[in-house]
């Protein structure tokens, strides 16, 4: 799991125990079997072959084979696949590590917030129209619960959940309404409680006091 626009960090997990001289490896990334990530051959770095939205966004650490990929967005999501081959003559090759790790990356959403909406009733108003919205997250989350608090008892409820994604970023805005009568007599506090995806926990909103 890396954070948008952070760099990201890959392990290959080659412990290299023969002690083998990069000069003789080929180090070979990939990204869903399809696109060229970063390749070195031989000690020397290829650019030739890059998909391009790789080119000047990778660096890889010869000792430890891990690959640094810099400035991650949502589309970089995936499985990546590190190979390492190993020179046996002049023309041929042999295949001596494979390994694979998935990347997700998370965009923190911003604190839930409550409004109240307009009201076409008559007054005194008999019924509060609420909604909760949290902006600019990722991944899509789970749920969103509405919690509604008054002399010590506090009642929960799952509301239908609007979730739209920006076209250009893919990050995710997320709205959640509520009708309830307004209370008559003791003081009531009402706040949304956003459950996220990836055991990320949950945001809560400011209460909103009645």
């Amino acid at each position: 799991k890396a954070f948008l626009h952070h760099t990201v960090h890959l392990s290959c997990y080659f412990p290299n125990s023969q002690k083998i001289d990069v000069k003789n490896l080929i180090n070979f990334w990939q990204k869903d079997t399809n696109k060229v990530v970063h390749e070195v051959y031989y000690g020397q770095e290829k650019h030739e072959n890059l998909s391009p939205e790789y080119i000047n966004r990778t660096k890889v650490d010869m000792g430890t084979w891990t690959l640094k990929l810099l400035n991650a967005g949502v589309e970089d999501e995936g499985r990546y696949q590190c190979i390492i081959m190993q020179k046996i003559t002049e023309q041929s090759t042999e295949v001596i590590h494979k390994s694979e790790c998935s990347l997700h990356i998370i965009a923190n959403y911003s604190q839930p917030e409550i409004e109240e909406l307009p009201s076409e009733e008559i007054k005194p108003k008999r019924y509060l129209n609420l909604s909760c919205s949290s902006s600019g997250g990722y991944p899509e989350p789970k749920t969103m619960t509405w919690l509604i608090s008054h002399e010590n008892i506090t009642h929960s409820s799952t509301a239908r959940m609007d979730v739209s994604q920006d076209a250009v970023t893919k990050l995710y805005n997320v709205t959640s309404k509520l009708t309830i009568p307004v209370p008559a007599k003791s003081r009531t506090n009402i706040s949304c409680l956003l459950h996220l995806r990836e055991q990320l926990g949950s945001l809560i909103s400011i209460p909103l006091g009645i």
